[in-house]
Parts: structure tokens; sequence; C-alpha cells
């Protein structure tokens, strides 16, 4: 029998379009498919949501690996040093992983990479999570894209997606497993308490990601352009944590999109608009693949200056869904329940954070890290900065979204505001988004009493606005010291 071959998983926790997977297949030898729980010092620790979310998965996985005749193994530490042990353990000839670009591991792969060299073991790097490799776009003089519309048009011409690959049917085993920990012994489903009951419509794994992706392209593709604004609707993919832990991937997206097209499912200009989403998403990583920590650093480097503002007590307000504007507080509660939040709202819970109680968006940030299940290093940290307007890209630092005018336009029968702050859910509409307006008797009637079953807005939003403006006024007058 040859010598095996290890197959790294990483974020590309699937069997089918798995680049790593189809060479390891190629080199028909034994295939010993490992996980690392990786704690290298380069690899930023997962929040509670994504550790929920990589339970499921990784059992999933171990169990589409068991159907074809193989088995998953674990292990946890620093996965420079474990990787070259388990090649000499195995005797393995070569390591097979699909690379990941957050700031630090791209190095760190280069120097795993050279060590098993060393070691007589071939590395093999291949692109499993992305469109394109992310340093592949460049302008015309060579350098990097910090504008998304002429990114994506010059990154959508480099996308090759060919044909897609099945999972394998089987699977060689190697004459001898490693030791491996098991997967409950790593504590990954949270307890005392657990608060997770809101998570149970998530279906984590490969099948999970293609049944979404099957039941997104028969249905929310055909009006998404429109709908992928409404929270109080069905309309987007929900797929982002599938995509973020490699469940599926990005072509599969792209080649269901195109297929949906074919059989009159959805037009091109809903295609488009979801493939620029794709795009959004190639466009983060390409900026966190510079190699500048994001979750940490501006990207404009004159918001260092921002006279950001330390309240705990507002801040702990907007966690839990208590700042008295019932479109931010309905974000924020789906959030806690869900481990998820609308696209739209995320925008507009961002805002009132960085804009309306001038807190840093690193708190946002990290909250968001804690408590999504597609908490992805580049896609969030390169969306709150867009929101703060310190990213590439950025909205204008005086875009300040109105939460009132947001929950009128895209929740505008109070669908979403009724179902995540229930308090408010006997108001009429005109004041659902709204309850400080109210007359006293009609809030007296629906049973809402403003402080106490329902918070006073924390901040006045004109006020606040002004606020904001004169901050951002200091700040650039200190940066043009």
């Amino acid at each position: 029998m040859p010598s095996p071959v290890i197959l790294w998983f990483r974020r590309d926790l699937r069997l089918a379009d798995n680049p790593a997977l189809a060479a390891a297949l190629k080199a028909e030898a034994p295939v010993i498919p490992v996980y690392v729980l990786d704690e290298a010092p380069e690899v930023r620790p997962m929040g509670a949501a994504s550790l929920w979310w990589l339970d499921k998965s990784l059992t999933a996985l171990a169990a589409d690996l068991e159907a074809r005749g193989s088995r998953l193994t674990l292990r946890r530490g620093d996965a420079e040093r474990l990787i070259p042990e388990l090649a000499a353990e195995t005797g393995a000839s070569a390591v097979l992983w699909n690379g990941l670009f957050d700031p630090g591991l791209a190095p760190r792969d280069t120097r795993l990479a050279e060590v098993l060299t060393a070691r007589g073991v071939e590395p093999r790097r291949f692109n499993g999570a992305h469109l394109i490799q992310p340093e592949a776009v460049r302008t015309k003089t060579g350098g990097a894209f910090s504008v998304f519309t002429p990114f994506w048009r010059t990154a959508r011409q480099l996308v090759t997606l060919g044909a897609a690959q099945p999972a394998p049917d089987i699977l060689t085993a190697p004459g001898v497993w490693p030791a491996s920990d098991t997967l409950a012994a790593w504590g990954l489903h949270p307890s005392k308490p657990d608060w997770s009951a809101g998570f149970a419509d998530w279906i984590p794994g490969e099948a999970g990601a293609r049944e979404r992706l099957e039941g997104f392209v028969d249905g929310p593709l055909a009006t998404y352009a429109a709908d992928r604004d409404r929270p109080d609707r069905e309309g987007v993919s929900r797929l982002s944590a599938h995509l973020h832990f490699g469940e599926i991937s990005p072509k599969a997206c792209w080649r269901a999109a195109q297929a949906a097209v074919v059989r009159g499912a959805a037009s091109e200009a809903q295609m488009e608009k979801f493939l620029a989403e794709l795009g959004w998403r190639e466009f983060n990583a390409a900026i966190a693949g510079r190699g500048r920590d994001l979750a940490r650093e501006n990207f404009d480097a004159k918001f260092d200056l921002f006279p950001w503002r330390t309240d705990p007590i507002a801040l702990e307000a907007w966690r839990r869904g208590r700042t008295g504007y019932p479109m931010v507080d309905a974000g924020l509660r789906q959030l806690w329940a869900t481990g998820w939040m609308h696209n739209r709202v995320r925008m507009v819970v961002a805002s009132f954070l960085t804009k309306h109680l001038l807190i840093d968006w690193r708190e946002g940030e990290a909250w968001f890290w804690d408590t999504l299940v597609d908490a992805d290093h580049a896609s969030n940290a390169g969306n709150w900065q867009w929101t703060a307007g310190s990213g590439a890209d950025a909205s204008p630092y005086f875009r300040i979204f109105n939460p009132m005018a947001q929950g009128e336009k895209f929740d505008p029968e109070g669908v979403y505001v009724r179902r995540w702050v229930p308090e408010l859910s006997r108001l009429p509409t005109k004041v659902i988004h709204t309850p400080w307006t109210a007359d006293p008797a009609i809030l007296s009637a629906c049973g809402v009493t403003l402080g106490l079953t329902y918070p006073h807005p924390i901040v006045e939003h004109d006020g606040a606005r002004k606020r904001a403006l004169d901050a951002y006024q200091r700040m650039k007058a200190a940066a043009s010291d």
C-alpha cells in the first residue's frame, strides 16, 4: 500500500467541490482526513456562536466520511506543530489543504510548507474558499483595489467556474488510523446555560448547505434585488455561515444561480445582484489579505484620531436590544436568539452604535464575532468599517442611518419588529417604529409603558446626528494639523 496523504480540513467542511480533496483522490493513496481546532497565536479564537456551528458541521462531515469508509481525525492545538507531527506519525507522503487568507495565516502556511518540505513531505495548497485568489485582482498599474465596483468588474472576468466536482463514493483508508480526540471532549456546544435553543432552524453541514442553496435559487432569488433589503420577508439566501465554514463553495452558488436563470426561475438581473454579494465577500478577503488586521486597525488611518466615547451602559443597552429604537432592538434580539441578523438591519444597528452612540466600531465587531454563526474575519471587520466610515470603499461617515426611517421603509407593516420586540406587537403600524410618539392612551391600551415595559430612546436622534457630525469634523481638523 502506498504512503497515505493527509487531507487537512479547515474552513472547507465539504466533500463536493473541494480542490484539496480532489487532488488527494488523484494521488491514488490512502487518505487521512484531519481537522485541527487551531489554537495558534495567529488564529483568532472563534466566538461562541461559531463554535456551536462548528460542532454540528464537524459532526456532519464525520458522518459523511464514515459513509465512504473513512473517518475524521481530530486534534487540538497549534496546527503548525501538529500537522508535521501527524505526518511523521502516519508516514504521510503529502499534506493537502485549502488556504485561508486571515491576517497571519498565509505566512504561517508558508512556514508550515517549508517545515514539511524539509522533512520530505510534500505540501500542496489550493483555493477552496473563494472564487479567485484574493491577491489575483490588480489594477492596470499592478496595485490593489480599494473600491468595490472596479474590483468586481475586474474580478468577475477572472472567475473560472469549471465543472462541479461531486463528492467521492469512497475514500481509501490507511492501514492504521491515527489517534483522535472526540468532538464531545472539545465542549463546543454551550452548557450552563445552553443558550442555543433559537438556533434550531439552522442545519449545519454540507447537506444543509445544499438544501439552503436549492431553496434560495428556486424561491427568493427571483425577487432578490428588492426583497434582500426587507427583513420582514424571506428574501435573502442565509448562506453566509455555510459559505464561511466551506460547507458549500461560492462556485457552487454561482452555478446554481446560473442554472436558475436558464430554467426561468430568476432573471439575469436578479442573478447579477446575488453574484455581486459574493463579490463583496471576495473584496473583503482581498482587503484582509493585504496583511493588516482590520478587526483592530482602521483601514483609513485618519480614523485613529476619531473621538470615540466610552459608555458601558449604552453599549450594554445596544447589545441587549434595549435602545428604545424598535428597528435596532429587533435586530440585536434576532442576533442573540438565532445567531444571525438580516443584512439591512446589520447596517442599521452598526450605524446606531458608531454614530448615534459614538462607540468605537471595534466594540460592535467583537460582539458580532462572538454572537454570529457566520462570523467571518474579513467580512465582519470589513462591513463594520464600511458602516463606520473607516474602511475600504466605505459609506461616508456623514451617512447616518435614521432607524425610524429605515424601519418605515424596509419593515413598513412592522412585521419584523413585532416578531422580535413582542412587547410592542399590539401597537398600530403608524407608531410601531416610533412608540414614543404614540398617544399615552394608545400605549396603555396596547400594554406599553415606556420606561418600564419598553425603554425610552437612550439618545435623541437629531441631537445624536449633530454630535456625530461634529465629531467627524473634529477628526478631520485633527488629521489636517
